[in-house]
C-alpha cells in the first residue's frame, strides 16, 4: 500500500478546499420597467417589455461583471396602465425596491409626474416619452432615448407644407401630453414654412367615432390631416375620412407607424404618414440583428419602440461597468457622458438629457407596408 505523507494529505485536503470554495457571489441589481401593459396601449407596452427582457437576459448570459464583481440583474416589470395616477405609484414601488434605474415611461402624461420622484431618490430615468417638458424640468436623472416632440412635429410640419404642397392644413389631438405636445409643435413648424392651419379640433384618447369633427372640417377642403394621439383613434379615423369622401393625407408621429394601424385602418391605411424619431432597424447591422432576434425569441416583429428599451438596458449595463459600480450616484456620470452605438440609433445626451442628434424617419403607407419616404434631420 502506498503511504500518504503528511505534506501529501496536508496539500489533498487544501485542494479539497479550495474546489469547495464557493464562486463570489453574484450582485442582485434591480431594473424597474414600466409601460401601459392592458388597455388599448398594451400592444406598444408589451413591445417594450419584450425588448428589455431580450436585453437583460444577453447581459445575464454574458457573466456580467461590475468593479470585479459578477452581477444578474432582475426586471421588475409594472403595468402603468398610462394612467399619470397610478404611473406615480409605480414610480414609488420602484423607488421603495431599491431599483437602480427604471426604463419607462412610455406616454409622457406619466413620465412627466414619475420624473420628480426618481429624480428625489437620484435613480435614472430612460424614457421613450417626447414631449419636450419631460427633460425640461431641470432632473439630471431623466434621460430621452429618443427625439422629442420638438423635432418630429417639426420634422412633419415642414414635411406638410414644403413636400406635400398643403394649403389646408386641420390638426387634431386627443388632449394628451403627447398628442397635444407634437400636434403643438407640428402647427408651430407649419407656420414657420409658411403654410396656415385651417382649424384645430380636439377629442380624447379613448374615442372611436370622429364624424362630427371630420364633418365640420370638410367644407375647408383639407388635404392634410394631422392627428396627434394613437393608432387605435388614428386607424377608425383614416376609415371614416375614406367613407366621408375627404381626399385628404392623415400625418401623425411615431404611435401611428404600428401594424396596428394597418390591421385596424385595412384599405383605407394606404397614403397616410408618420412621423418616427430615430432611423430604420433594418437600415443598421445590429438593428436587422436585434430584429431578427427579437422575431426569433417573441414569435412576431418589433411594433415600435422596444429597440429603444433594448438600447436603454444596455446603456445602464455599459455605465455601470465603465463606472466600476451599480449604485446610481457612481454610474449616472458615466451614463451622462456614454457615447453608445445602439441597434436603434447612436446614443449621446446634452446637458438635459435629450439627444444630441435625433433623426427623423416619415413614411409612408403603400401596398399595405409602412415604407420610408424621406429621413430628416
Amino acid at each position: 500500500m502506498k503511504s500518504i505523507t503528511p505534506l501529501r494529505a496536508a496539500l489533498a485536503g487544501a485542494a479539497l478546499l479550495i474546489g469547495a470554495w464557493p464562486a463570489a457571489a453574484e450582485t442582485l441589481v434591480k431594473i424597474g420597467f414600466a409601460s401601459p401593459l392592458s388597455g388599448p396601449q398594451a400592444h406598444y407596452g408589451k413591445d417594450n417589455e419584450n425588448a428589455a427582457r431580450l436585453a437583460v437576459d444577453e447581459l445575464n448570459a454574458r457573466k456580467l461583471q461590475v468593479g470585479g464583481q459578477p452581477v444578474r440583474f432582475q426586471l421588475l416589470a409594472e403595468d402603468d396602465q398610462a394612467d399619470p395616477r397610478i404611473g406615480t405609484q409605480v414610480a414609488q414601488r420602484f423607488v421603495d425596491s431599491g431599483v437602480k434605474a427604471v426604463l419607462g415611461h412610455f406616454n409622457s402624461g406619466v413620465s412627466i409626474p414619475a420624473a420628480r420622484i426618481y429624480a428625489a431618490a437620484g435613480v435614472p430615468q430612460l424614457s421613450v416619452s417626447t414631449n419636450p417638458a419631460y427633460t425640461r424640468q431641470g432632473y439630471r436623472t431623466a434621460f430621452r432615448l429618443v427625439g422629442s416632440d420638438s423635432q418630429v412635429g417639426a420634422a412633419l410640419g415642414h414635411f406638410a407644407v414644403q413636400t406635400l404642397k398643403a394649403a389646408s392644413i386641420v390638426v387634431i389631438d386627443d388632449r394628451t401630453a403627447y398628442g397635444q405636445g407634437i400636434a403643438d409643435e407640428f402647427a408651430k413648424a407649419v407656420q414657420a414654412s409658411g403654410g396656415k392651419i385651417a382649424r384645430r379640433e380636439y377629442t380624447n384618447d379613448k374615442a372611436s367615432d370622429f364624424s362630427a369633427i371630420l364633418t365640420a372640417v370638410k367644407p375647408l377642403r383639407p388635404q392634410v390631416i394631422f392627428y396627434g394621439g394613437a393608432d387605435a383613434q388614428a386607424a377608425p379615423m383614416a376609415k371614416q375620412m375614406k367613407r366621408l369622401g375627404l381626399d385628404a393625407r392623415l400625418l401623425g408621429g411615431d404611435m401611428l407607424q404600428t401594424p396596428t394601424f394597418l390591421s385596424l385602418a385595412g384599405d383605407s391605411a394606404g397614403g397616410h404618414f408618420a412621423g418616427i424619431p430615430g432611423g430604420q432597424l433594418n437600415d443598421r447591422p445590429a438593428g436587422k440583428a436585434f430584429r431578427q432576434r427579437y422575431q426569433a425569441r417573441f414569435k412576431q416583429d418589433v411594433v415600435r419602440l422596444g429597440p429603444q428599451f433594448y438600447d436603454g438596458m444596455m446603456m445602464v449595463a455599459a455605465a455601470m461597468q465603465q463606472a466600476g459600480s451599480v449604485e446610481p450616484a457612481r454610474f449616472m456620470p458615466a451614463l451622462t457622458k456614454l457615447s453608445y452605438a445602439g441597434v436603434s440609433t447612436d446614443f449621446s445626451f446634452d446637458a438635459k438629457g435629450d439627444l444630441n442628434k435625433a433623426a427623423v424617419t416619415i413614411s409612408e403607407v403603400k401596398n399595405g407596408q409602412w415604407t420610408t419616404r424621406a429621413v430628416m434631420q
